[in-house]
């Protein structure tokens, strides 16, 4: 099965989506980190977007694509994968169709995970991440800033720039923008689009999203 995920950030999508990874048993897949595998590696993909990566620029959707191509065509994604920040506008969605068939498959699930933008924006101006592993720790206190990561001792907890309630709300119209015209083409092109209320605790969401996949996966 072929899962995109869809959302705004911090709506909880990363960790909702390693939670369908575990109950589906596929591997959950993001560009960030095909990206550094393959640099990581030194293949030859890897090489042309470290060449991206050490002039400051952008690594280019075809180039992405490409990147993604070659990781599920490896047999550990042979049962499906979940897909995380891989769609994010709708060229992306399209070339995302193209490797997938040619590779044999589709997209057999979208899900949209759905929060109100003031939520949103609660949430993440109270976050701070770990500058060294960069894990988040939502709902801290201010005075907690630089205080030693519960994950990586050798981290402070810092809030991003972007975290700042204007940035936050800047980066939301963004997504708001570009994903709009996103959810149309799922509609109109692809599988099922099933919309995810995001609201709740961990568990909740979970139980949500799982009720959709499973409604997919038997259907």
């Amino acid at each position: 099965m072929i899962v995109v995920l869809l959302g705004p950030p911090g709506c909880g999508k990363g960790t909702q989506g390693e939670r369908l990874s575990a109950a589906l048993k596929v591997p959950k897949i993001s560009t960030g980190d095909v990206i550094r595998s393959a640099m990581k590696a030194g293949t030859p993909l890897g090489l042309e977007a470290k060449s991206y990566y050490d002039k400051g620029d952008l690594v280019p959707d075809s180039l992405i694509l490409d990147i993604i191509r070659e990781t599920l065509a490896a047999p550990e994604q042979a049962r499906g994968a979940i897909l995380d920040g891989v769609v994010r506008t709708t060229p992306q969605a399209e070339g995302l169709a193209t490797v997938l068939a040619g590779l044999g498959r589709t997209v057999d699930l979208v899900l949209m995970f759905q929060i109100a933008d003031d939520e949103l924006v609660g949430r993440l101006s109270s976050r701070v991440v770990c500058e060294a592993c960069q894990s988040p720790f939502s709902g801290r206190n201010p005075g907690e800033l630089h205080a030693e990561c519960l994950k990586d001792p050798a981290g402070h907890l810092v809030r991003r720039k972007d975290d700042d309630p204007d940035a936050i709300r800047n980066r939301l119209n963004v997504y708001h923008a570009q994903t709009a015209p996103v959810v149309a083409w799922y509609k109109a092109n692809a599988g099922p689009l099933v919309e995810i209320n995001a609201v709740g605790t961990v568990e909740d969401v979970t139980a949500r999203m799982l009720k959709a996949a499973g409604q997919i996966g038997s259907a």
